[in-house]
């Protein structure tokens, strides 16, 4: 089986609103488990939305509204066991577990990210407006697609972090009950504001911390999309 292209993986995830989010070489130490023709992967391939990207496709999908638990989970396991077959692969998720794959690990070897003080992963274009959905591990990397991959791989050396030269860091200020301060995430905290009155701004928009960042306004998610999210997390605090 030739290995698929980085195009034609790319071409394939668009039809349902999904970014290629850079990709890496895994090595011993990754312990990946092994593919279904007895190899190990010679590459991972991170996949994910930006912005509302996804929403058209999943929210017009059989899972949107079938009333059953965790619909995006299951929505993105569909798409991506059907392409790691295709591929002769393995899916990969961040849902899945525990114990957990370390999703925020591999996506910093496939693109260049920043630690925010919100603890998400801050993308110098999108800010914190993007997610990864799943990870396709692949027996094989098509020739022309070896110079992406190896420059993935020296992502993490670029640039210089932009949540600490950011001033004020409005973020932090913005949340009403203070859930983010130097001590970490106040999970309690955020679920009660949330059940309350007052956390209707949240519930409804989004999380007011998270549209506090001034890096990539432009992408954020559409009051559909932050509102799906925001119930179920609710949901499950």
């Amino acid at each position: 089986m030739n290995a698929p292209s980085r195009a034609l993986i790319a071409d394939v995830l668009s039809s349902h609103g999904l970014h290629l989010r850079g990709a890496w070489e895994p090595q011993a130490a990754d312990v990946l488990p092994v593919l279904a023709n007895g190899k190990t992967a010679a590459v991972v391939w991170m996949v994910g939305a930006v912005g509302s990207s996804l929403w058209p496709a999943f929210s017009a999908s059989s899972f949107y509204a079938d009333g059953l638990p965790d619909p995006l989970d299951r929505w993105s396991r569909e798409i991506a066991e059907e392409l790691a077959e295709r591929w002769g692969g393995l899916a990969l998720f961040p849902f899945e577990g525990p114990p957990y794959w370390p999703f925020q690990q591999w996506a910093a070897r496939g693109e260049t990210l920043d630690t925010s003080p919100l603890m998400l992963r801050l993308h110098p274009t999108c800010g914190l407006w993007h997610a990864y959905r799943f990870a396709l591990a692949l027996p094989a990397v098509s020739p022309g697609d070896t110079p992406f991959l190896t420059a993935c791989s020296s992502v993490a050396l670029a640039g210089a972090d932009v949540c600490l030269s950011c001033s004020g860091q409005p973020c932090l200020q913005a949340c009403p009950v203070q859930a983010f301060d130097a001590k970490g995430y106040q999970l309690d905290a955020c679920a009660t504001h949330l059940h309350s009155p007052q956390g209707q701004d949240c519930m409804q928009a989004g999380c007011l911390a998270r549209r506090a960042c001034p890096v990539g306004t432009d992408y954020a998610y559409e009051s559909e999309h932050a509102a799906f999210h925001m119930r179920a997390f609710a949901g499950s605090h």
